[in-house]
């Protein structure tokens, strides 16, 4: 049978993991911006995937193209 404790613990670092990946993914987001040259780009699309696989290049850039209302 399994402890409550033990299933609050799990669920707690999951829940940590997942904000410090948005967090990340949001810093990234913002070097992304500023980076000027495609090799730089291209470093930081590379890191972001590298924290979330599974997401699609357009997720990526989605926040950032989206336009400001």
């Amino acid at each position: 049978m399994l402890n409550k404790n033990m299933s609050r613990q799990w669920r707690e670092a999951e829940l940590h993991r997942r904000r410090h990946r948005r967090e990340k993914l949001k810093k990234l987001r913002e070097k992304y911006k500023l980076a000027k040259t495609e090799a730089e780009r291209a470093a930081i699309i590379e890191k972001a995937f590298k924290i979330s696989p599974l997401m699609r290049l357009e997720d990526f850039l989605a926040p950032i193209n989206k336009p400001s209302a």
